[in-house]
């Protein structure tokens, strides 16, 4: 869901929001790494954990979900991602706690049945936005929530309020790049321009941003990859799916890096050779 990647910026820039929502703070709070993590050897990948500092005393990891549209099958994949991470980490962690994040409650799955024990046991925490109170009314953090959440009639209104808030308590800057970055996936219709005319911003321009230039930069990515990949196909006749999947996900560097390998390439086993040594580095 479009929405993920907004809840990735958050968790990434205030990793302690999930305790705020939860109001369970663990022992170096301030410290927990916000990761995704893939399990090897299965296609499962976990957005949403929370590692604790190597040297805490207390090594409880938080798995976090946020579902803004009901999914029934979230149960069985949640836990499913929660216990084969157990399984594979090469970390023996203290303890875990699942956080559950929906809209409203109408967003959970239709039955509960199987894991009715996990669900009812404190390790499980369920989060409802729309019961979170007046978003006037809670902390700044805990209204970037709301907002995630907000009708588009009503989204214009809190983001504004939020803005002010940030402004307020110093945080003008990450607060505009982080209201601006919800925004932009509420109305992904709309222009910057029209984005910044609605939260009445003048003087910061969006382009200025990191969301912007990371938007940028894939637009340059996919622009890039299609190059090459058609340099490729000329000179090879054709590359592989598997091949093509490897340079798709290859920074704008590594592909100017290969734009300018592949003019000595003698066949398709340089190209493998190539991407392979790529792979290497990134392990």
């Amino acid at each position: 869901m479009r929405r993920d990647s907004i809840w990735y910026k958050l968790f990434k820039q205030i990793p302690g929001l999930l305790f705020d929502l939860t109001g369970e703070v663990p022992p170096n709070a301030d410290r927990y790494r916000f990761d995704s993590v893939e399990v090897k050897e299965s296609s499962f990948r976990i957005d949403g954990v929370f590692l604790p500092p190597e040297d805490a005393l207390s090594q409880s990891i938080f798995f976090a979900e946020v579902q803004l549209q009901k999914d029934d099958a979230l149960y069985q994949r949640f836990f499913s991602e929660i216990f084969l991470f157990l399984r594979r980490s090469e970390v023996a962690y203290g303890d875990w706690t699942g956080v559950l994040i929906y809209g409203s409650r109408s967003m959970e799955p239709s039955s509960s049945v199987w894991y009715r024990s996990l669900l009812s046991s404190s390790q499980i925490s369920q989060i409802y936005l729309d019961e979170l109170g007046d978003w006037r009314e809670l902390p700044l953090e805990l209204g970037l929530v709301m907002l995630t959440n907000a009708s588009e009639a009503n989204a214009p209104d809190q983001a504004r309020f939020l803005l002010e808030q940030g402004e307020q308590l110093g945080r003008r800057e990450d607060i505009i790049e982080l209201v601006r970055t919800i925004m932009f996936y509420k109305f992904s219709t709309l222009s910057w321009e029209a984005i910044e005319a609605m939260l009445n911003i003048q003087d910061v321009r969006f382009e200025e941003t990191r969301v912007y230039q990371q938007v940028e930069e894939k637009v340059l990515n996919k622009a890039f990859t299609s190059v090459v990949l058609r340099q490729l196909n000329k000179k090879f006749s054709e590359v592989s799916e598997s091949m093509q999947a490897q340079i798709a996900v290859l920074s704008l560097e590594q592909l100017q890096a290969l734009s300018e390998a592949l003019l000595d390439f003698q066949g398709v086993a340089d190209l493998e050779r190539w991407l392979a040594a790529i792979e290497l580095e990134g392990n």
